[in-house]
């Protein structure tokens, strides 16, 4: 382990600050994160829920302040690849994302209260200045045995840009069950931002939308097609303490679901077509 240290600490190419990419264990949806200089670059989040939702379906917490979900996610990004400039354009990323909740009757496994936990493995490049892609390969698991495995191969997608259309940060996705289920799901989405500061360090507000449908029985098998849509505004707000980059996120969403959503899930799930979501969120890179 000699080497840890090194990659942590010794940037590459004179780069001493970089932004990381993030894909989402839920819908492998592509995000970012600002780090440090090196190429290994650990991150940590943990945030408060009053529900769990995955892409617009119920997941065992009802938006409502009974149980709160509290999640905490440990991964990293490493650079395979840098650009003449000294850029990176490849990365090998990695996230383990568990929730944890007040258990029910019907969480009887020990442990009772850890009901989720989705590990992904993905490749993330970036062909061209504004556009990153990527792969990825996500298993599914509920330690506390309330829900079955499931494995998912995904494609994801965005844009970032300054100006014109490209300033809206579209991004796409596209997700297959090799096991654990069937059906593809796909998602669109747009994430325009509004800057309230000046610096690195300054807040941002932005304005997520997404739609996203389940074709073939992907949510639920025998369910056909269902889908959702959503908006909502984010607060974001950079931070530096030491080498550590930290970023504090509010966001808050209403999801609106069709018929088949609103149906699926057993007695205990929600039912209601607009689903209020808030969630509080801390993270950090090296």
């Amino acid at each position: 382990m000699r080497w840890l240290p090194l990659l942590l600490a010794t940037p590459v190419g004179g780069v001493a600050a970089q932004t990381i990419p993030t894909i989402d264990t839920e819908d492998a949806g592509l995000g970012t994160l600002d780090a440090g200089g090196g190429r290994l670059h650990p991150t940590f989040g943990i945030d408060l829920r009053n529900g769990d939702f995955a892409r617009g379906g119920y997941d065992d917490d009802a938006a409502d302040l009974d149980r709160l979900p509290v999640h905490v996610q440990l991964g990293f990004a490493f650079d395979l690849h840098r650009s003449a400039g000294g850029d990176a354009d490849l990365w090998l990323v990695g996230t383990s994302s568990n929730g944890v909740h007040a258990p029910v009757a019907g969480e009887r496994r020990s442990p009772r209260a850890w009901y989720e936990s989705n590990n992904l493995i993905g490749i993330v490049a970036s062909p061209m200045a504004g556009l990153t892609v990527g792969t990825a390969y996500t298993i599914k698991t509920s330690p506390n045995g309330i829900s079955g495995t499931t494995h998912e191969a995904s494609l994801t997608a965005a844009i970032d840009g300054s100006s014109g259309w490209k300033a809206l940060h579209p991004g796409a996705a596209a997700t297959i069950r090799p096991k654990g289920g069937g059906g593809v799901y796909t998602q669109i989405g747009i994430a325009p931002e509004l800057p309230l500061g000046t610096g690195d360090d300054g807040p941002t507000l932005a304005v997520p939308v997404v739609l996203g449908a389940g074709w073939g029985g992907f949510y639920e098998a025998g369910s056909g097609t269902g889908g959702f849509g959503s908006i909502g505004l984010a607060y974001s707000h950079p931070f530096t303490v030491g080498a550590m980059r930290w970023r504090l996120r509010a966001d808050a969403v209403g999801i609106v679901r069709d018929d088949t959503l609103r149906r699926i899930g057993g007695d205990d799930a929600e039912s209601a077509t607009l689903v209020p979501l808030v969630t509080l969120a801390l993270t950090t890179t090296f």
